[in-house]
């Protein structure tokens, strides 16, 4: 039987689209923070490079040439030190070459002038960007031009190493990392918390459908939000339904067997009035086939019938210890076995779990030296989405059967041996039966000597 394909579970796609969406939200923050602070981290930095040239400037604008170049203008120790990293520069710029001061922690070297570099001027003419300072070491620099009027025209440059900037952007991004880290598996787990609380009524409404499966309840129970419980009533009523209209078909059909039965009997009664007439040895031989028919296909038709029911399960240890019981009286000569797994159930009724296993054990009975076994097993599977299957096994020690008379001996009618009493219609009955729910009857070898019969039929969990 075709089962249906199952995709991602909706708590599953749920649960995924929050968390990629969260972690989708979280890291747009991040990146938008961590470009914030960084932005404010250097507007901070040039803030403070600002303060240094506002102090040259205004040293520029009121002392004389000598005084600019004076060691300790600024007060900060690190412009003295050779290469400290931190550097500032005056050029006169409204002369062709123009002196040029700058601090000690210079050296020899000069600042770039960040307009030769492409930078362009922000509010009241000061620029700012980055350099490569006379170490190798990436430099934040912050110039202006001062216009001193008769003194002149001054490009005032100062820079220093932007180490600490970046260590201090990057704990800034480190804890937010941490930080978003820490919500992102926070989200994750009310996400889960959510979405399990959320499709919980769906659980319910699962285990009450699985429930009615495997034959413990006849509709579904419970409350149910707003949401469900349009479908829990559409379900309740479909079932309702299904069983209405196997109950006609069984009424139908019995009404069918009893209106055939009265026009057989007569047509019978009549040709048993005519004896030794040929026609009627033949009428009275085609109303038996007829009457054999039509009680097989009504069999079979009520088989059906019983199979379109919803909910339908049977135990199968009772059936099975019940006809070991009753064959054991009428094989007496046979020592019947039984290995049972405990608890499975037969997803159909328990009238055609009788004929099918009734069959095959009486069969096995008839044609066993001294031994029968009867065991059952659960297989799993491969596939998920479909059921367990039931499987039965009855061995005999007779004389078995060859494998070319096999698929004879499932047809319907067919008796390879007339030394045994019988019509020859139980094992077609058990493979028609099979079939009908979905099942399968093979005939295989037994280790036992004889004939292995290997029934398979759906089941339901215990």
């Amino acid at each position: 039987m075709d089962q249906p394909q199952h995709s991602q579970s909706i708590a599953r796609r749920l649960f995924l689209a929050a968390t990629l969406c969260s972690i989708a939200i979280l890291l747009t923050a991040g990146i938008i923070l961590s470009t914030i602070y960084q932005h404010a981290s250097e507007q901070a930095f040039d803030e403070r490079l600002g303060v240094y040239i506002r102090a040259l400037a205004a040293d520029v604008a009121s002392s004389g040439e000598d005084s600019r170049t004076a060691p300790g203008q600024l007060g900060d120790p690190q412009f003295e030190l050779s290469l400290s990293g931190w550097y500032w520069q005056i050029n006169r710029i409204d002369i062709p070459k123009g002196d040029v001061r700058a601090s000690r922690s210079l050296f020899a070297a000069r600042l770039p002038k960040l307009e030769s570099l492409g930078v362009s001027a922000g509010v009241g003419g000061a620029r700012a960007g980055y350099i490569t300072g006379p170490d190798g070491r990436q430099l934040r620099q912050v110039e202006r031009v001062i216009d001193v009027s008769e003194d002149g025209v001054f490009l005032i440059q100062v820079a220093a190493t932007v180490q600490e900037l970046n260590d201090q952007i990057w704990r800034f991004r480190l804890l937010l990392a941490l930080t978003f880290v820490f919500l992102a598996v926070a989200l994750a787990g009310v996400t889960a918390l959510q979405v399990r609380y959320g499709l919980r009524p769906l659980r319910q409404l699962q285990m009450g459908v699985a429930a009615i499966r495997r034959g413990e309840g006849e509709r579904i129970e419970g409350h149910y939000s707003e949401d469900l419980a349009p479908l829990a009533s559409e379900l309740n009523l479909l079932i309702a339904w299904n069983r209405d209209i196997v109950e006609r078909s069984r009424t139908h059909v019995g009404n069918l067997a009893h209106a055939l039965k009265t026009p057989l009997s007569v047509i019978l009664n009549e040709a048993d009035a005519s004896v030794g007439s040929p026609l009627a040895d033949k009428v009275r031989e085609q109303a038996g086939t007829m009457r054999e028919q039509v009680a097989y296909y009504l069999d079979r038709a009520r088989a059906a019938a019983r199979v379109s029911v919803v909910g339908a399960a049977t135990p199968v240890e009772p059936v099975i210890e019940g006809l070991l019981a009753a064959f054991e009286k009428i094989h007496r000569n046979i020592d019947f076995d039984l290995e049972l797994v405990p608890g499975l159930r037969f997803r159909g009724d328990r009238r055609d779990l009788d004929e099918m296993i009734g069959n095959l054990v009486d069969n096995a009975g008839k044609w066993a030296k001294s031994a029968v076994m009867v065991r059952t097993d659960l297989l799993t599977p491969q596939d998920a989405a479909s059921l367990p299957i039931l499987q039965i096994i009855i061995d005999d020690d007779g004389p078995g059967l060859p494998p070319d008379q096999r698929v004879a001996a499932l047809s319907r009618g067919q008796r390879l041996d007339e030394s045994k009493p019988g019509s020859g219609l139980g094992l077609s009955i058990v493979a028609d039966l099979a079939t009908i729910h979905g099942g399968q009857l093979n005939l295989e070898d037994s280790p036992m000597g004889g004939l292995r019969a290997r029934l398979r039929l759906p089941s339901v969990e215990a």
